[in-house]
């Protein structure tokens, strides 16, 4: 079962967060400072499995962006693995349409600021 998504830059500043459990507000910036530090300290040959207190961590890192999920023991990751490669192709799909359905349109989309769609780094 999935705790908790983060999605997190390398500056280690948390873009997103969802919980799936009830957590504290003290105790999630407590985690979530603990799981950051935990993912970016890791070198890209290390395994994107980490074990962490009573569940684990699977992270994905897609240019300056890492995908954090928490889950129970039991979880299969290279599943949830493969659910983070999913969740970022529809992320990029759907604002590549946002970007040029805008494009086509001949306006500017207030809400982008100039963001570009994160590219996969294999």
């Amino acid at each position: 079962m999935i705790k908790f998504f983060l999605m997190v830059n390398k500056q280690g500043q948390t873009r997103l967060s969802k919980y799936y459990e009830h957590v504290e507000i003290n105790k999630r910036t407590l985690l979530e400072t603990e799981v950051i530090k935990s993912c970016l300290s890791r070198s890209n040959e290390q395994c994107s499995f980490i074990e962490y207190k009573d569940f684990k961590l699977i992270y994905r890192q897609y240019a300056a962006l890492f995908i954090v999920v928490g889950v129970n023991d039991t979880e299969n990751e290279m599943a949830i693995y493969e659910f983070i490669h999913n969740f970022v192709e529809v992320l990029d799909d759907y604002f590549s349409r946002v970007g040029t359905r805008v494009r086509a349109l001949g306006q500017e989309d207030p809400t982008c600021h100039g963001a570009k769609p994160v590219h996969h780094n294999y």
